[in-house]
């Protein structure tokens, strides 16, 4: 009698071989690095570990885990709603679909933040459309001297990010849910206000890729007709909560820079306009000081 032939277990490193050629074979972007962050959640464990134990077989609860995963992702949920988290600067940050996930253009956000605010002590910082704190949470654990309140019209978000500010033990943040400027019932002056609005003219959101158009907040990437609606209202309005001399920092689209000056020339408050490029070479940041 001729026996069956044995069933291979699915150990870690077939299962990575065999999602890596599945996503790929769907164009998903970075199929091997998706496939990992995904058996590492499944899995509960770091991706380094992946490698150490990749003859482990994995068990029948852990598959079906795992091809669930892989179902969702293959509807091109983004993998941060997925795991629930998302590295930014030097923090891992709770990512739910009340927040948009922080990109690493943004990280040129708080570059430009932390150099103005070197050796800062006392400084008040304001960030507008907080999110889920991934800016001012890499701001304040930097620099422990200043206090920063944070807002955001999103109550979700605002709950994100309170649990995002305990997790990384910010004690010198505040987080307000409200439409900009408007949850200030006075005037209160600030060194610094920093913003990464929603600027995606409204109907270029539907030609974006699908773990964009379909997953993120529209809220949150929705800048209007021509995208600088947001832009507009802050760049008006910020004057009147900033200190002489103080500085408004916004990212915007890369072919914005002509619009924000505009603007910025319009509100005739503000010294001048200069603009911070990302590690791609592009404008990225718009430094307005005031006057």
């Amino acid at each position: 009698m001729v026996s069956e032939p044995a069933v291979l277990p699915w150990t870690i490193l077939k299962v990575l071989s065999w999602s890596e050629g599945y996503f790929n074979s769907l164009d998903i972007d970075s199929a091997r690095l998706t496939a990992e962050l995904l058996l590492c959640h499944c899995l509960g464990i770091k991706r380094l570990d992946l490698y150490l134990q990749y003859d482990r077989p994995l068990q029948k609860n852990e598959l079906a885990l795992y091809k669930e995963l892989i179902k969702r992702r293959a509807k091109r949920e983004p993998v941060a709603y997925i795991t629930g988290s998302k590295g930014f600067f030097l923090s891992e940050l709770l990512i739910t679909p009340e927040v948009l996930i922080p990109r690493p253009d943004t990280e040129t956000l708080v570059e430009t933040a932390l150099d103005l605010l070197k050796k800062a002590e006392s400084k008040k910082v304001l960030e507008l459309g907080v999110g889920s704190g991934a800016v001012i949470i890499s701001l304040a654990k930097a620099n422990v001297n200043c206090s920063y309140v944070g807002v955001d019209i999103s109550p979700g978000a605002v709950k994100v990010a309170v649990e995002n500010g305990e997790k990384a033990a910010c004690k010198n943040v505040v987080f307000v849910a409200g439409s900009w400027f408007s949850c200030f019932k006075k005037i209160e002056l600030f060194d610094l206000i920093v913003s990464n609005p929603p600027y995606i003219p409204s109907l270029d959101i539907d030609s974006l890729q699908p773990e964009i158009s379909e997953y993120e907040p529209r809220l949150a990437l929705d800048g209007g007709e021509d995208g600088l609606d947001c832009v507009r209202e802050i760049i008006e309005t910020a004057s009147f909560y900033l200190k002489p001399g103080g500085v408004l920092l916004m990212e915007t689209g890369s072919d914005q820079k002509n619009g924000v000056k505009e603007i910025a020339d319009r509100a005739l408050v503000y010294d001048s306009l200069e603009y911070v490029k990302d590690y791609a070479g592009h404008d990225r940041v718009a430094k307005l000081k005031k006057r």
